[in-house]
Protein backbone atom coordinates (compact mmCIF):
# COMPACT_ATOMS: atom_id res chain seq x y z
CA UNK A 1 0.00 0.00 0.00
CA UNK A 2 1.33 3.49 -0.62
CA UNK A 3 -0.11 7.14 -1.16
CA UNK A 4 -0.18 10.16 -3.38
CA UNK A 5 -0.96 13.27 -2.45
CA UNK A 6 0.08 16.85 -3.35
CA UNK A 7 -2.50 19.09 -2.08
CA UNK A 8 -0.88 21.84 -0.30
CA UNK A 9 2.22 23.97 -0.21
CA UNK A 10 4.33 21.22 1.41
CA UNK A 11 4.20 18.60 -0.47
CA UNK A 12 7.66 16.39 -0.50
CA UNK A 13 9.86 17.99 -3.25
CA UNK A 14 6.88 20.17 -4.36
CA UNK A 15 6.35 17.07 -6.37
CA UNK A 16 3.91 14.96 -4.02
CA UNK A 17 3.83 12.93 -0.68
CA UNK A 18 4.03 9.14 -1.08
CA UNK A 19 5.38 7.39 1.48
CA UNK A 20 4.24 9.87 4.54
CA UNK A 21 2.49 13.14 4.42
CA UNK A 22 4.81 16.06 5.80
CA UNK A 23 1.41 16.94 7.25
CA UNK A 24 1.58 13.94 9.02
CA UNK A 25 -1.17 11.91 7.47
CA UNK A 26 -0.27 8.30 6.84
CA UNK A 27 -0.88 5.83 3.79
CA UNK A 28 -4.42 4.55 5.66
CA UNK A 29 -5.34 8.17 6.04
CA UNK A 30 -4.38 9.07 3.04
CA UNK A 31 -5.95 6.51 0.64
CA UNK A 32 -9.82 6.67 2.99
CA UNK A 33 -9.53 10.18 2.24
CA UNK A 34 -9.08 9.58 -1.98
CA UNK A 35 -11.95 6.70 -1.38
CA UNK A 36 -14.97 8.91 0.68
CA UNK A 37 -13.72 11.52 -2.21
CA UNK A 38 -14.55 9.31 -5.23
CA UNK A 39 -17.85 8.16 -3.36
CA UNK A 40 -18.58 12.05 -3.23
CA UNK A 41 -18.01 11.94 -6.81
CA UNK A 42 -19.98 9.13 -7.46
CA UNK A 43 -23.33 10.32 -5.38
CA UNK A 44 -22.81 13.62 -7.02
CA UNK A 45 -22.87 12.19 -10.90
CA UNK A 46 -25.78 10.08 -9.82
CA UNK A 47 -27.56 13.49 -8.80
CA UNK A 48 -26.16 15.10 -11.35
CA UNK A 49 -27.29 12.79 -14.21
CA UNK A 50 -30.94 12.74 -12.78
CA UNK A 51 -31.00 16.54 -13.20
CA UNK A 52 -30.26 15.44 -16.65
CA UNK A 53 -33.67 13.25 -17.11
CA UNK A 54 -35.26 16.13 -15.06
CA UNK A 55 -35.79 13.80 -11.81
CA UNK A 56 -34.31 15.85 -8.74
CA UNK A 57 -33.16 13.98 -5.91
CA UNK A 58 -35.38 15.43 -2.62
CA UNK A 59 -32.78 16.74 -0.46
CA UNK A 60 -35.54 18.75 1.57
CA UNK A 61 -33.72 17.88 5.20
CA UNK A 62 -30.00 19.01 3.43
CA UNK A 63 -29.10 15.86 4.71
CA UNK A 64 -27.19 14.90 1.21
CA UNK A 65 -25.62 18.54 0.55
CA UNK A 66 -24.60 18.28 4.33
CA UNK A 67 -23.02 15.16 4.11
CA UNK A 68 -20.66 16.32 1.19
CA UNK A 69 -19.71 19.46 2.73
CA UNK A 70 -18.59 18.15 6.60
CA UNK A 71 -16.80 14.88 4.36
CA UNK A 72 -15.00 17.59 1.87
CA UNK A 73 -14.29 19.80 4.74
CA UNK A 74 -12.48 16.50 7.14
CA UNK A 75 -10.14 16.10 3.96
CA UNK A 76 -8.89 19.47 4.17
CA UNK A 77 -4.73 19.74 5.13
CA UNK A 78 -4.59 19.05 8.77
CA UNK A 79 -8.66 18.61 9.68
CA UNK A 80 -8.71 14.76 10.42
CA UNK A 81 -6.20 12.14 10.96
CA UNK A 82 -8.42 9.58 12.57
CA UNK A 83 -9.04 6.85 10.67
CA UNK A 84 -12.43 5.46 12.63
CA UNK A 85 -13.88 8.74 11.23
CA UNK A 86 -13.42 8.24 8.02
CA UNK A 87 -14.08 4.08 7.92
CA UNK A 88 -17.66 5.68 9.26
CA UNK A 89 -18.07 8.18 6.40
CA UNK A 90 -17.12 6.01 4.08
CA UNK A 91 -19.81 3.27 5.26
CA UNK A 92 -22.27 6.49 5.43
CA UNK A 93 -21.28 7.57 1.88
CA UNK A 94 -21.72 3.95 0.56
CA UNK A 95 -25.44 3.48 2.20
CA UNK A 96 -26.03 6.96 0.91
CA UNK A 97 -25.07 6.00 -2.59
CA UNK A 98 -27.20 3.29 -2.72
CA UNK A 99 -30.56 5.38 -1.52
CA UNK A 100 -29.81 8.01 -3.97
CA UNK A 101 -29.48 5.64 -6.66
CA UNK A 102 -32.25 3.98 -6.52
CA UNK A 103 -34.11 6.92 -5.92
CA UNK A 104 -32.70 8.48 -9.03
CA UNK A 105 -32.65 5.34 -11.15
CA UNK A 106 -36.38 4.45 -10.06
CA UNK A 107 -37.39 7.80 -10.71
CA UNK A 108 -35.56 8.09 -14.68
CA UNK A 109 -36.76 4.21 -14.97
CA UNK A 110 -40.71 5.85 -14.34
CA UNK A 111 -40.38 8.67 -16.32
CA UNK A 112 -38.87 7.84 -19.60
CA UNK A 113 -37.96 3.85 -19.16
CA UNK A 114 -34.21 4.13 -19.39
CA UNK A 115 -31.81 2.36 -17.59
CA UNK A 116 -29.06 4.89 -16.29
CA UNK A 117 -26.60 2.03 -15.07
CA UNK A 118 -24.54 1.50 -17.95
CA UNK A 119 -23.85 5.65 -18.62
CA UNK A 120 -22.29 6.25 -14.83
CA UNK A 121 -19.13 5.85 -14.02
CA UNK A 122 -17.93 3.36 -11.61
CA UNK A 123 -17.76 5.97 -8.82
CA UNK A 124 -21.47 5.88 -9.10
CA UNK A 125 -21.52 2.23 -8.79
CA UNK A 126 -19.11 1.05 -6.47
CA UNK A 127 -19.80 -0.51 -3.42
CA UNK A 128 -17.02 -2.11 -0.98
CA UNK A 129 -19.12 -4.39 2.27
CA UNK A 130 -15.86 -5.35 3.82
CA UNK A 131 -14.06 -2.27 5.44
CA UNK A 132 -10.65 -4.55 5.20
CA UNK A 133 -11.30 -3.63 1.33
CA UNK A 134 -10.99 -0.25 1.39
CA UNK A 135 -7.55 0.27 0.52
CA UNK A 136 -7.35 -1.66 -2.39
CA UNK A 137 -8.80 0.58 -4.71
CA UNK A 138 -6.16 3.33 -4.81
CA UNK A 139 -4.90 2.67 -8.08
CA UNK A 140 -7.92 2.87 -9.69
CA UNK A 141 -9.68 5.70 -7.75
CA UNK A 142 -6.20 8.38 -6.85
CA UNK A 143 -5.42 11.33 -8.26
CA UNK A 144 -3.01 9.24 -10.57
CA UNK A 145 -5.89 7.47 -11.98
CA UNK A 146 -6.05 10.19 -14.71
CA UNK A 147 -2.74 9.87 -16.67
CA UNK A 148 -3.30 13.03 -18.68
CA UNK A 149 -1.88 15.58 -16.20
CA UNK A 150 -3.11 18.40 -17.50
CA UNK A 151 -6.89 17.58 -17.29
CA UNK A 152 -5.20 15.87 -13.59
CA UNK A 153 -4.26 19.29 -12.83
CA UNK A 154 -7.00 21.49 -13.36
CA UNK A 155 -9.69 18.36 -11.90
CA UNK A 156 -7.51 18.42 -8.73
CA UNK A 157 -7.42 22.52 -8.94
CA UNK A 158 -10.82 22.27 -9.02
CA UNK A 159 -11.93 19.56 -6.21
CA UNK A 160 -9.35 22.01 -4.12
CA UNK A 161 -11.61 24.81 -4.54
CA UNK A 162 -14.77 22.37 -3.60
CA UNK A 163 -13.12 21.56 -0.67
CA UNK A 164 -12.50 25.36 0.41
CA UNK A 165 -15.87 26.35 -0.65
CA UNK A 166 -17.07 23.32 1.39
CA UNK A 167 -15.05 24.67 5.29
CA UNK A 168 -16.94 28.18 4.75
CA UNK A 169 -19.88 26.50 3.75
CA UNK A 170 -20.01 24.01 7.04
CA UNK A 171 -19.34 27.63 9.09
CA UNK A 172 -22.12 29.59 7.46
CA UNK A 173 -24.34 26.62 7.97
CA UNK A 174 -23.73 26.42 11.80
CA UNK A 175 -25.17 29.30 12.10
CA UNK A 176 -27.93 28.74 9.84
CA UNK A 177 -27.12 30.90 6.61
CA UNK A 178 -27.38 28.29 3.99
CA UNK A 179 -27.56 28.96 -0.31
CA UNK A 180 -29.28 26.24 -2.10
CA UNK A 181 -27.44 27.43 -5.49
CA UNK A 182 -23.71 26.95 -3.45
CA UNK A 183 -24.68 23.25 -3.08
CA UNK A 184 -25.79 22.64 -6.96
CA UNK A 185 -22.30 24.19 -7.79
CA UNK A 186 -20.44 21.12 -5.66
CA UNK A 187 -22.41 18.61 -6.81
CA UNK A 188 -21.69 19.77 -10.15
CA UNK A 189 -18.14 20.36 -9.67
CA UNK A 190 -17.76 16.76 -8.11
CA UNK A 191 -19.28 15.29 -10.90
CA UNK A 192 -17.58 17.32 -13.57
CA UNK A 193 -14.75 15.42 -12.40
CA UNK A 194 -15.62 12.05 -13.29
CA UNK A 195 -16.51 12.92 -17.16
CA UNK A 196 -14.24 12.36 -19.45
CA UNK A 197 -15.50 14.76 -21.75
CA UNK A 198 -14.44 17.80 -20.38
CA UNK A 199 -11.40 18.77 -22.17
CA UNK A 200 -9.24 21.80 -20.46
CA UNK A 201 -11.41 24.80 -21.86
CA UNK A 202 -14.73 23.40 -20.07
CA UNK A 203 -12.48 22.91 -17.11
CA UNK A 204 -10.76 26.09 -16.88
CA UNK A 205 -14.20 27.58 -16.69
CA UNK A 206 -15.65 25.14 -14.36
CA UNK A 207 -12.66 26.33 -11.99
CA UNK A 208 -13.57 30.31 -12.59
CA UNK A 209 -17.16 29.02 -11.87
CA UNK A 210 -15.99 27.80 -9.08
CA UNK A 211 -14.57 31.09 -8.28
CA UNK A 212 -17.82 32.76 -8.75
CA UNK A 213 -19.04 30.37 -6.04
CA UNK A 214 -16.05 31.46 -3.73
CA UNK A 215 -16.91 34.71 -3.88
CA UNK A 216 -20.97 33.92 -2.85
CA UNK A 217 -19.68 31.13 0.21
CA UNK A 218 -17.48 33.70 1.22
CA UNK A 219 -20.01 36.67 1.30
CA UNK A 220 -22.65 33.84 3.01
CA UNK A 221 -20.26 33.45 5.87
CA UNK A 222 -19.43 37.37 5.67
CA UNK A 223 -23.23 37.61 6.47
CA UNK A 224 -23.61 34.50 8.78
CA UNK A 225 -21.14 36.23 11.01
CA UNK A 226 -21.61 39.67 11.22
CA UNK A 227 -25.45 39.19 11.92
CA UNK A 228 -24.51 37.21 14.40
CA UNK A 229 -22.00 38.36 16.40
CA UNK A 230 -21.42 42.14 14.89
CA UNK A 231 -19.19 43.90 12.57
CA UNK A 232 -15.71 43.29 13.44
CA UNK A 233 -14.40 46.35 15.09
CA UNK A 234 -10.52 47.63 15.34
CA UNK A 235 -9.47 45.69 18.86
CA UNK A 236 -6.53 45.32 20.34
CA UNK A 237 -5.49 41.71 21.62
CA UNK A 238 -3.83 40.93 24.72
CA UNK A 239 -0.90 38.57 24.32
CA UNK A 240 -0.41 38.15 28.07
CA UNK A 241 -1.66 35.71 30.06
CA UNK A 242 -3.79 36.18 33.89
CA UNK A 243 -3.81 33.79 36.76
CA UNK A 244 -6.71 31.56 36.32
CA UNK A 245 -6.58 27.94 34.46
CA UNK A 246 -7.75 28.35 30.40
CA UNK A 247 -9.08 26.81 27.98
CA UNK A 248 -7.32 27.40 24.24
CA UNK A 249 -9.79 27.51 21.46
CA UNK A 250 -8.23 27.01 17.93
CA UNK A 251 -9.75 27.08 14.63
CA UNK A 252 -11.44 28.75 12.64
CA UNK A 253 -15.43 28.14 14.49
CA UNK A 254 -17.15 31.00 15.87
CA UNK A 255 -20.10 29.66 16.97
CA UNK A 256 -17.97 26.73 18.81
CA UNK A 257 -16.42 30.39 20.31
CA UNK A 258 -19.76 31.45 21.41
CA UNK A 259 -21.35 28.13 22.84
CA UNK A 260 -17.65 27.83 24.91
CA UNK A 261 -17.83 31.39 26.01
CA UNK A 262 -21.34 31.02 27.44
CA UNK A 263 -20.74 27.67 28.98
CA UNK A 264 -17.39 28.87 30.94
CA UNK A 265 -18.63 32.12 32.61
CA UNK A 266 -18.42 32.98 35.93
CA UNK A 267 -16.23 29.46 36.01
CA UNK A 268 -12.79 31.01 36.95
CA UNK A 269 -12.11 30.03 33.49
CA UNK A 270 -10.36 31.91 31.31
CA UNK A 271 -10.44 31.69 27.36
CA UNK A 272 -7.88 32.41 25.00
CA UNK A 273 -7.77 32.08 21.27
CA UNK A 274 -5.14 30.44 19.29
CA UNK A 275 -4.25 31.04 15.63
CA UNK A 276 -7.35 31.63 13.13
CA UNK A 277 -9.48 31.97 16.05
CA UNK A 278 -7.65 35.96 16.96
CA UNK A 279 -10.43 37.63 14.77
CA UNK A 280 -13.12 36.38 17.22
CA UNK A 281 -11.32 39.53 19.39
CA UNK A 282 -12.19 41.85 16.75
CA UNK A 283 -16.44 41.05 17.05
CA UNK A 284 -18.80 42.73 19.42
CA UNK A 285 -20.81 39.89 20.18
CA UNK A 286 -17.95 38.55 22.49
CA UNK A 287 -16.25 41.79 24.05
CA UNK A 288 -18.83 41.54 26.80
CA UNK A 289 -16.97 38.03 28.09
CA UNK A 290 -14.70 39.61 30.42
CA UNK A 291 -13.18 36.25 30.55
CA UNK A 292 -11.84 36.11 26.97
CA UNK A 293 -8.69 36.80 28.22
CA UNK A 294 -6.28 37.57 24.66
CA UNK A 295 -4.82 35.48 22.07
CA UNK A 296 -2.07 33.38 22.88
CA UNK A 297 0.60 31.80 20.62
CA UNK A 298 0.55 32.06 16.71
CA UNK A 299 -0.08 30.09 14.05
CA UNK A 300 -0.81 26.40 13.57
CA UNK A 301 2.52 24.93 13.27
CA UNK A 302 3.48 26.28 16.78
CA UNK A 303 1.51 24.43 18.66
CA UNK A 304 3.38 21.64 19.85
CA UNK A 305 5.73 24.14 21.87
CA UNK A 306 2.62 26.48 22.15
CA UNK A 307 0.09 24.01 23.82
CA UNK A 308 2.49 22.09 26.12
CA UNK A 309 3.40 25.10 27.83
CA UNK A 310 -0.19 26.33 27.89
CA UNK A 311 -0.78 23.85 30.51
CA UNK A 312 -4.83 23.51 29.85
CA UNK A 313 -7.41 22.06 27.90
CA UNK A 314 -6.69 22.74 24.11
CA UNK A 315 -10.41 22.90 21.56
CA UNK A 316 -9.71 21.66 17.94
CA UNK A 317 -12.45 23.07 16.29
CA UNK A 318 -11.21 22.68 12.63
CA UNK A 319 -7.78 22.62 10.99
CA UNK A 320 -5.30 22.89 11.63
CA UNK A 321 -3.88 20.25 13.63
CA UNK A 322 -0.89 18.74 13.79
CA UNK A 323 -0.10 15.10 15.39
CA UNK A 324 0.33 16.07 18.86
CA UNK A 325 2.90 15.87 21.21
CA UNK A 326 2.27 13.25 24.71
CA UNK A 327 2.75 16.42 26.98
CA UNK A 328 -0.65 17.85 26.02
CA UNK A 329 -2.35 15.12 24.06
CA UNK A 330 -4.46 14.20 27.09
CA UNK A 331 -5.64 17.75 27.05
CA UNK A 332 -6.42 18.10 23.50
CA UNK A 333 -10.22 18.00 22.11
CA UNK A 334 -11.44 17.85 18.76
CA UNK A 335 -14.92 18.88 17.67
CA UNK A 336 -16.77 19.10 13.86
CA UNK A 337 -14.87 18.04 11.10
CA UNK A 338 -11.05 17.88 13.26
CA UNK A 339 -10.60 14.46 14.28
CA UNK A 340 -7.37 12.61 15.67
CA UNK A 341 -6.62 9.34 16.70
CA UNK A 342 -6.95 8.46 20.40
CA UNK A 343 -8.00 12.31 21.29
CA UNK A 344 -11.54 13.11 22.51
CA UNK A 345 -13.84 14.14 20.52
CA UNK A 346 -16.64 16.47 21.57
CA UNK A 347 -20.10 15.58 19.64
CA UNK A 348 -22.04 17.99 17.11
CA UNK A 349 -24.90 19.17 18.26
CA UNK A 350 -28.44 18.00 18.45
CA UNK A 351 -31.53 19.67 17.14
CA UNK A 352 -31.35 23.02 18.66
CA UNK A 353 -28.98 22.47 21.87
CA UNK A 354 -25.07 23.51 21.61
CA UNK A 355 -22.29 21.43 22.27
CA UNK A 356 -21.17 19.83 25.76
CA UNK A 357 -17.97 21.43 26.62
CA UNK A 358 -18.35 20.23 30.59
CA UNK A 359 -15.20 17.88 30.06
CA UNK A 360 -13.17 20.90 29.10
CA UNK A 361 -14.27 22.84 31.85
CA UNK A 362 -13.91 19.76 34.39
CA UNK A 363 -10.26 19.46 33.26
CA UNK A 364 -9.31 23.38 32.93
CA UNK A 365 -10.39 23.35 36.91
CA UNK A 366 -7.64 20.96 37.31
CA UNK A 367 -4.94 22.56 35.62
CA UNK A 368 -2.65 25.51 36.27
CA UNK A 369 -2.50 28.41 34.51
CA UNK A 370 -0.59 29.08 31.16
CA UNK A 371 2.98 29.75 30.98
CA UNK A 372 3.64 33.27 29.90
CA UNK A 373 5.25 33.40 26.43
CA UNK A 374 4.70 36.89 25.06
CA UNK A 375 3.44 39.81 26.33
CA UNK A 376 1.74 43.28 24.90
CA UNK A 377 -0.72 43.89 22.19
CA UNK A 378 -1.56 43.57 18.73
CA UNK A 379 -4.36 45.54 16.85
CA UNK A 380 -7.23 44.17 14.23
CA UNK A 381 -10.44 44.52 12.88
CA UNK A 382 -10.09 46.04 9.58
CA UNK A 383 -12.49 43.48 7.42
CA UNK A 384 -14.57 45.29 4.84
CA UNK A 385 -17.56 47.09 7.34
CA UNK A 386 -15.16 49.25 9.37
CA UNK A 387 -12.30 50.04 6.63
CA UNK A 388 -14.91 51.40 4.05
CA UNK A 389 -16.21 53.93 6.98
CA UNK A 390 -13.05 55.20 6.86
CA UNK A 391 -12.69 55.37 3.03
CA UNK A 392 -12.55 59.16 2.86
CA UNK A 393 -9.68 58.98 5.27
CA UNK A 394 -7.99 56.42 2.97
CA UNK A 395 -8.37 58.12 0.00
CA UNK A 396 -6.91 61.17 1.47
CA UNK A 397 -4.41 59.52 1.55
CA UNK A 398 -3.45 57.81 -1.22
CA UNK A 399 -4.47 61.21 -2.91
CA UNK A 400 -1.89 63.13 -1.26
CA UNK A 401 1.00 60.52 -1.67
CA UNK A 402 1.14 59.54 1.68
CA UNK A 403 -0.24 56.14 0.89
CA UNK A 404 1.68 55.08 -2.10
CA UNK A 405 0.81 51.36 -2.31
CA UNK A 406 -1.57 48.75 -0.96
CA UNK A 407 0.18 45.04 -0.21
CA UNK A 408 -2.38 42.22 0.00
CA UNK A 409 -0.46 39.40 1.98
CA UNK A 410 -3.68 37.26 2.95
CA UNK A 411 -3.19 33.57 2.89
CA UNK A 412 -1.79 30.94 5.06
CA UNK A 413 1.58 30.75 7.41
CA UNK A 414 3.39 27.14 7.01
CA UNK A 415 6.80 25.76 8.70
CA UNK A 416 9.13 26.25 6.09
CA UNK A 417 12.02 28.28 6.36
CA UNK A 418 11.72 29.52 2.89
CA UNK A 419 8.28 31.63 4.80
CA UNK A 420 10.52 33.90 6.48
CA UNK A 421 10.38 35.92 3.48
CA UNK A 422 7.26 37.36 4.33
CA UNK A 423 8.83 39.01 7.24
CA UNK A 424 11.46 40.19 5.72
CA UNK A 425 9.42 41.72 2.83
CA UNK A 426 7.13 43.42 5.78
CA UNK A 427 9.89 44.89 7.31
CA UNK A 428 11.91 46.39 4.11
CA UNK A 429 8.67 47.54 2.63
CA UNK A 430 8.71 51.40 2.86
CA UNK A 431 7.20 53.27 5.21
CA UNK A 432 4.44 55.01 2.83
CA UNK A 433 3.33 51.43 2.30
CA UNK A 434 -0.21 49.51 3.97
CA UNK A 435 -0.22 45.87 4.31
CA UNK A 436 -3.29 44.51 4.07
CA UNK A 437 -4.02 40.99 5.51
CA UNK A 438 -6.23 37.82 6.80
CA UNK A 439 -5.79 34.22 7.48
CA UNK A 440 -2.69 33.10 9.68
CA UNK A 441 0.35 34.28 7.59
CA UNK A 442 -0.53 38.10 9.75
CA UNK A 443 1.74 36.11 12.16
CA UNK A 444 4.45 36.73 9.78
CA UNK A 445 4.46 40.16 10.19
CA UNK A 446 1.17 41.58 12.74
CA UNK A 447 3.57 41.50 15.85
CA UNK A 448 6.21 43.78 14.17
CA UNK A 449 6.01 47.60 15.13
CA UNK A 450 5.88 49.09 11.59
CA UNK A 451 3.72 51.87 12.57
CA UNK A 452 0.87 54.06 11.25
CA UNK A 453 0.43 56.53 8.65
CA UNK A 454 -2.05 59.09 9.69
CA UNK A 455 -3.55 57.64 12.46
CA UNK A 456 -4.07 54.51 9.63
CA UNK A 457 -2.29 51.25 11.19
CA UNK A 458 0.47 50.23 8.52
CA UNK A 459 -0.92 46.44 9.16
CA UNK A 460 -4.60 46.25 8.30
CA UNK A 461 -5.80 42.75 9.30
CA UNK A 462 -9.35 41.65 8.36
CA UNK A 463 -9.71 38.27 9.92
CA UNK A 464 -9.48 35.37 9.24
CA UNK A 465 -9.04 33.82 5.97
CA UNK A 466 -12.41 33.58 4.59
CA UNK A 467 -12.28 36.98 4.99
CA UNK A 468 -9.97 37.50 2.04
CA UNK A 469 -13.54 38.09 0.98
CA UNK A 470 -13.38 41.72 2.77
CA UNK A 471 -9.89 42.68 0.83
CA UNK A 472 -11.77 41.89 -2.45
CA UNK A 473 -14.41 44.40 -1.28
CA UNK A 474 -11.98 46.93 -0.18
CA UNK A 475 -10.46 46.96 -3.38
CA UNK A 476 -13.67 47.22 -5.75
CA UNK A 477 -14.85 49.54 -3.46
CA UNK A 478 -11.53 51.79 -3.64
CA UNK A 479 -11.55 51.52 -7.91
CA UNK A 480 -14.75 52.51 -8.14
CA UNK A 481 -14.05 55.61 -5.48
CA UNK A 482 -11.03 56.30 -7.56
CA UNK A 483 -13.17 55.41 -11.51
CA UNK A 484 -10.51 53.07 -12.64
CA UNK A 485 -10.40 49.11 -13.00
CA UNK A 486 -9.41 47.06 -10.10
CA UNK A 487 -6.38 45.81 -11.79
CA UNK A 488 -5.09 49.81 -12.33
CA UNK A 489 -5.42 50.54 -8.38
CA UNK A 490 -1.87 51.26 -6.14
CA UNK A 491 -2.38 47.76 -4.93
CA UNK A 492 0.09 44.26 -4.82
CA UNK A 493 -1.35 40.98 -4.22
CA UNK A 494 1.69 38.97 -2.78
CA UNK A 495 -0.42 35.75 -1.25
CA UNK A 496 0.95 32.75 0.80
CA UNK A 497 -0.97 30.00 0.19
CA UNK A 498 -0.73 26.67 2.13
CA UNK A 499 -3.93 24.80 2.48
CA UNK A 500 -7.27 24.12 -0.24
CA UNK A 501 -8.75 26.99 1.65
CA UNK A 502 -6.40 29.44 -0.26
CA UNK A 503 -7.31 27.74 -3.62
CA UNK A 504 -10.78 28.79 -3.48
CA UNK A 505 -9.65 32.12 -2.36
CA UNK A 506 -7.23 32.31 -5.27
CA UNK A 507 -10.20 31.15 -7.83
CA UNK A 508 -12.64 33.81 -5.95
CA UNK A 509 -9.91 36.48 -7.04
CA UNK A 510 -9.46 35.19 -10.58
CA UNK A 511 -13.17 35.17 -10.93
CA UNK A 512 -13.48 39.20 -9.38
CA UNK A 513 -10.50 40.04 -12.79
CA UNK A 514 -7.70 40.27 -10.32
CA UNK A 515 -5.03 40.07 -12.40
CA UNK A 516 -0.71 39.93 -11.29
CA UNK A 517 -1.32 37.93 -8.16
CA UNK A 518 2.04 36.79 -6.65
CA UNK A 519 1.49 33.42 -5.32
CA UNK A 520 4.54 31.47 -2.69
CA UNK A 521 6.68 30.77 -1.08
CA UNK A 522 6.10 28.03 -3.80
CA UNK A 523 3.69 27.50 -6.86
CA UNK A 524 1.54 24.95 -6.21
CA UNK A 525 2.57 20.97 -7.16
CA UNK A 526 -0.86 20.04 -8.20
CA UNK A 527 -0.31 22.54 -11.46
CA UNK A 528 0.97 21.19 -14.18
CA UNK A 529 3.35 23.09 -16.64
CA UNK A 530 0.97 23.77 -18.98
CA UNK A 531 -1.86 24.43 -16.34
CA UNK A 532 0.52 27.01 -14.96
CA UNK A 533 0.99 28.61 -18.22
CA UNK A 534 -2.38 29.59 -18.87
CA UNK A 535 -2.32 31.01 -15.35
CA UNK A 536 1.22 33.07 -16.12
CA UNK A 537 -0.76 34.03 -19.48
CA UNK A 538 -4.46 34.54 -18.85
CA UNK A 539 -4.10 36.22 -15.06
CA UNK A 540 -0.62 37.41 -14.52
CA UNK A 541 0.04 34.47 -11.95
CA UNK A 542 3.92 34.77 -11.15
CA UNK A 543 5.66 33.13 -8.29
CA UNK A 544 8.00 35.23 -5.74
CA UNK A 545 12.05 35.90 -5.20
CA UNK A 546 13.95 37.03 -2.76
CA UNK A 547 12.51 39.63 -0.56
CA UNK A 548 14.65 42.45 -1.08
CA UNK A 549 14.11 42.30 -5.17
CA UNK A 550 10.37 41.66 -4.80
CA UNK A 551 10.04 45.22 -2.62
CA UNK A 552 12.10 46.85 -5.62
CA UNK A 553 10.09 45.13 -7.99
CA UNK A 554 6.41 46.00 -6.24
CA UNK A 555 7.33 49.56 -5.69
CA UNK A 556 7.86 50.63 -9.00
Amino acid sequence: MSMFCYQCQEAAKNQGCTVKGVCGKDERISNLQDLLLYNLKGISEIITTGKNYEVNYNDSDSRVNNFITESLFSTITNANFDEHYFIRQIAASFALKTEVLKYIADGISKKSGADIHDELHPAALLQIENTTGYHEKLEEIGILSEKNEDIRSLRELLIYGLKGIAAYKYHAGALGYKDESIDSFIIEGLAATLDSRKNSDELVNLNLQCGKNGVAVMALLDKANTERFGVPVPSEVNLGVGLNPGILISGHDLKDMDELLKQTENTGIDIYTHGEMLPAHYYPSFKKYRHLKGNYGGAWWKQHEEFEKFNGPVLMTTNCIIPPGEAYRSRLFTTGPAGFEGVTHIADRKDNSGKDFSALIALAKKCPPPQKIESGKITGGFAHGYTLSIADKILAAVKTGAIKKFIVMAGCDGRHKTREYYTEFSKMLPGDTVILTAGCAKYRYNKLDLGQIGGIPRVLDAGQCNDSYSLAIIALKLAEALKVNVNDLPIVYNIAWYEQKAVIVLLALLYLGIKNIHLGPSLPAFLSPKVAEVLVKSFGIAGINNAETDVRSFME
